[in-house]
């Protein structure tokens, strides 16, 4: 469901409904050569707006120089990358993922990943777990509660791993507010980052869906602002 435009302007809109006030914003390449043209987009959307946003860059594992994508991300002003296994067509646990790994690990940059889905074999807990052991000092962002689809299981695998946080985005149209819970104890709160998916989904649903989940104050204020501000070093 797309009824949205994916601009920057569409998204601080639709932010300003429910009082976003900064914006982890990144886009995914599906092919090698798309790279370098996503992170300079990128790049150009955030320097307009350096106070509103924060960029993350992309890799594509068949790049033919991974290290020098990743020195231009971070040239480009750039403080992550984000990585789609499913769009990309790897798992997490196979080498091509691995030398992304190192590089990156190299750069102390965090990533963030998509997670899950039952419908292929890439970003499953199964194979988010090995990359957390092989980088532990990599900080995961792993989208979707880290395991889109298959939410439990992933908990199961990856809670208490302490090198991962995960993001809500995409998920709680499908959990109950007690399951949604259930997900935010598990990871900790301290670990758990509120997000949209925009402009797959809109602010205020989100945030409707969100407030039914029954947390404390202080663990509302971790997820909705401290755990992000500290994780992108807005403080």
């Amino acid at each position: 469901h797309m009824s949205l435009n994916g601009t920057v302007d569409d998204l601080i809109e639709d932010g300003n409904k429910v009082g976003v006030v900064h914006y982890l914003v990144h886009s995914v390449a599906t092919t090698p050569k798309q790279v370098k043209s996503i992170n300079e987009f990128i790049s150009e959307e955030v320097k307009a707006r350096p106070d509103t946003l924060t960029g993350f860059g992309t890799l594509h594992p068949d790049s033919e120089d991974i290290e020098g994508d990743l020195d231009y991300i971070m040239e480009l002003g750039l403080k992550g990358v984000k990585v789609h296994p499913d769009f990309q067509q790897f798992a997490l646990n196979e080498e091509k993922a691995f030398k992304m790994g190192e590089a990156i690990n190299e750069r102390g940059l965090p990533i963030m990943i998509h997670c899950g889905d039952f419908r292929y074999n890439y970003s499953n807990p199964e194979h988010l777990k090995p990359f957390l052991e092989e980088f532990p000092d990599i900080t995961v962002i792993g989208a979707h509660f880290a395991g889109w689809s298959m939410w439990e299981k992933a908990t199961e695998e990856l809670a208490g791993t302490p090198n991962l946080f995960v993001d809500c985005s995409s998920s709680l149209y499908a959990l109950s507010p007690e399951t949604a819970k259930d997900l935010i104890h598990a990871y900790g709160a301290d670990r758990v980052l509120w997000a949209t998916d925009f402009p797959m989904w809109e602010s205020v649903s989100e945030m409707e869906m969100f407030n039914k989940i029954d947390l404390t104050e202080e663990e509302r204020n971790l997820i909705l602002y401290e755990n992000a501000a500290k994780l992108l070093g807005l403080k």
